[in-house]
């Protein structure tokens, strides 16, 4: 079968690969369909000194596909199931997994696709308990989507800042894959949307999406665009993923007892904070890591009834390197997916 190889820092390969062994209980095999690209792609390209890594390494961390064969005892899945794969290698006993957070897993044995072997490759064995089904309907390009953008987005906004229909949120990045999702998503229940963008093609396309205002953030101060958008008040939430260069104005444009959730640092993982600020006006500050399998069927969910992903590039799985460099160089806006 064909797979997409990480031999070493930057040299990806499609080869030709042994399919993977009848599956064993307790799992099925998938035949992906699609796999959508991620910063976490781009990272294990160019190579991440302290992840531990089996090499060569199949790469491909958020994928969908359809069930093949199913091997003994799993109850459920059948030949010609639509299905999801959940990436991270968790232990389903320890008391998070049992409560049902599975990003906290507290025996996690990696990341498939970053870690050890991913999506990237026509066939691949998965525990079935690591499935979320897909509902009909959904395109294989927009439901490769679920496993890790419509999730996070999904934990952010609703585990951790609690977003409720009618307020304002700040969504930084919004031509970003998460960016996209949070824009639409927020629109359907009701908020106001004030979204920053790096340059006036992704501000109108931001825009077109929904968004009540758009911020340039390399020619306009965001923060004063969002103070004067609420009559100085400050919106409720920051959906906060670039880290550094927008930290200080994201904590400046939220209004008293205001929410920050934050998933990433792609600007830089340091930032000053002014603490004084936090407590004066009770703050609130989320750290939002991964997703469970509860958030990306609440994802899919939204998909169902017409909240779908916004796709900038479809290739084919021999154009994967150009994609990671599409997304390497900041030039896309929403996902970019690619097709076995």
């Amino acid at each position: 079968m064909r797979a997409l190889r990480l031999h070493a820092d930057r040299d990806l390969r499609l080869e030709d690969v042994p399919p993977p062994p009848p599956p064993g209980p307790g799992e099925v095999t998938l035949r992906i369909r699609a796999v959508a690209l991620n910063h976490i792609d781009v990272w294990g390209f160019r190579g991440m000194a302290f992840a531990k890594r089996e090499m060569p390494l199949i790469v491909g961390a958020e994928a969908v596909g359809e069930v093949v064969a199913v091997g003994e005892g799993v109850a459920g899945w059948k030949v010609g199931d639509r299905a999801a794969p959940y990436g991270a290698l968790t232990c389903g006993t320890c008391r998070r997994c049992l409560k049902g957070e599975d990003n906290l897993c507290e025996n996690v044995r990696g990341v498939k696709g970053f870690h050890v072997g991913g999506f990237a490759c026509e066939l691949v064995n998965q525990e079935a308990r690591l499935l979320v089904r897909v509902p009909d309907g959904l395109s294989w390009e927009d439901a490769s989507c679920g496993a890790i953008t419509f999730s996070t987005v999904e934990h952010m906004l609703f585990d951790n800042a609690k977003l409720e229909p009618g307020e304002t949120i700040l969504v930084h990045a919004a031509g970003s894959g998460i960016g996209t999702v949070a824009v639409r998503i927020a629109k359907d229940m009701g908020c106001t949307v004030i979204a920053t963008a790096g340059d006036d093609e992704k501000c109108a396309k931001a825009r077109a999406l929904g968004a009540d205002q758009v911020v340039n953030y390399s020619t306009q101060n965001f923060p004063t665009v969002a103070r004067r958008a609420t009559n100085k008040v400050g919106v409720d939430v920051v959906f906060e993923h670039v880290g550094a260069a927008t930290w200080a104005g994201s904590l400046l444009s939220l209004r008293m007892g205001g929410r920050l959730v934050t998933c990433g640092s792609t600007s830089g993982v340091s930032a000053e904070t002014n603490l004084m600020m936090i407590f004066q006006r009770q703050l609130r500050i989320f750290g939002s890591f991964g997703a469970s399998m509860r958030n990306i069927a609440d994802g899919y969910a939204k998909m169902a009834r017409g909240i779908l992903p916004v796709l900038d590039t479809v290739l084919p799985i021999e154009r994967f390197e150009d994609g990671l460099a599409r997304l390497e160089s900041r030039r896309v806006f929403g996902k970019i997916v690619v097709t076995l």
